[in-house]
């Protein structure tokens, strides 16, 4: 099925908008400033929604739900349901804690893996949406709470490996609206493999 919606998953927000759980949300909006396109706030679908027409091409929705982190699905789902999206049809980017940073995780299906945004999208769509698991990990210190690991801000350090993830993430998305998922999943979870 051809993508129709890639969706950035986050919390809205100043004080969100540097920390890790935000990443998705960084990642559409890259996407965005990549292709001149404009946001706007849709109320009716809780969510801000850019449109990107791609010449001779079929347009691709982009999306950042206002719903918060943990209530995604209701956002996406009605898009979906508007635009007649199919759950294959739509991509979801969002933070991986068991990724280390600078790499990702293309699948279709799975579990959540302890990501309520992703839970979310599962209550609300099923399971046949496309994951694109970006990682940010690992979580250190290890005893560090989950939620205050993924609520914090990536270091200093951290950075330029940040803007690098966001380039090649994109990179990703475009191999998979392009060529489709088994083309993209076998490129980007390779890298991983090989790199390692």
């Amino acid at each position: 099925m051809p993508i129709s919606l890639v969706a950035g998953l986050g919390n809205p927000g100043r004080e969100y908008s540097q920390t890790r759980h935000n990443i998705g949300f960084a990642v559409v909006d890259a996407l965005s400033r990549a292709h001149g396109l404009t946001w706007k706030v849709q109320p009716s679908f809780h969510a801000e929604v850019a449109r990107w027409d791609r010449p001779g091409q079929r347009s691709v929705w982009l999306a950042k739900p206002l719903t918060y982190m943990n209530d995604s699905g209701r956002a996406l789902s009605a898009l979906a349901r508007f635009y007649r999206f199919t759950p294959d049809e739509i991509v979801a980017v969002y933070d991986e804690v068991a990724v280390d940073l600078g790499y990702a995780k293309l699948s279709v299906r799975g579990s959540a893996g302890g990501h309520n945004g992703a839970a979310s999208l599962i209550e609300h769509l099923g399971e046949n949406w496309i994951r694109y698991r970006v990682g940010v990990g690992p979580k250190l210190p290890r005893e560090m709470d989950l939620k205050d690991f993924v609520l914090g801000t990536f270091t200093s350090d951290q950075y330029s490996l940040v803007e690098k993830t966001i380039e090649n993430t994109l990179k990703g998305l475009s191999l998979l609206i392009d060529h489709g998922v088994e083309k993209a999943m076998n490129s980007i979870n390779r890298r991983e493999t090989n790199e390692r």
